[in-house]
């Protein structure tokens, strides 16, 4: 299964782990289809280190501090599977201790300041067309709409 990610910079295609982190990209998907990443915004960008969205308290209006939102509910880590790696372009998981994520989600800049990350948060896809645009989001763009492809 793949996505596409529009961002006011530009689109970046995404192919996920359906076999390496089945519950996670279900639900990164399930959250896409229903349109809930849409309009919020990268609320969280470190040069060489990642780009954070889906928080829910990014949408423009929202009364919450951006960071802190999710779906309402939890979901565990997976952590065994092969592409367990966090390298540029890798989508994981955001959480705020094992077991705790929801919709936030982030995309690695390197591999550099990132292997610290590895079966640590829950790796479910990667950047595969794009892959120049990490670099230029800054905090505040916009994720447009996240579009599935199955």
């Amino acid at each position: 299964m793949e996505a596409i990610i529009k961002t006011n910079k530009g689109d970046m295609k995404v192919s996920f782990y359906d076999n390496d982190a089945p519950n996670t990209v279900a639900n990164f998907t399930k959250l896409a289809k229903e349109g809930y990443y849409n309009g919020l915004k990268w609320h969280r960008v470190i040069p060489n280190f990642v780009i954070q969205g889906g928080c829910p308290n990014s949408r423009d209006g929202a009364s919450g501090m951006a960071g802190t939102g999710g779906p309402g509910y939890q979901i565990d880590c997976e952590l065994t599977g092969d592409n367990q790696y966090h390298d540029k372009g890798v989508l994981s998981m955001a959480h705020a201790g094992r077991n705790t994520g929801g919709s936030q989600f982030f995309v690695c800049h390197s591999r550099e300041n990132t292997s610290h990350l590895d079966r640590n948060h829950t790796c479910f896809g990667k950047v595969v067309e794009g892959v120049d645009l990490i670099d230029d989001i800054r905090q505040g763009d916009e994720i447009i709409s996240i579009e599935v492809i199955e």
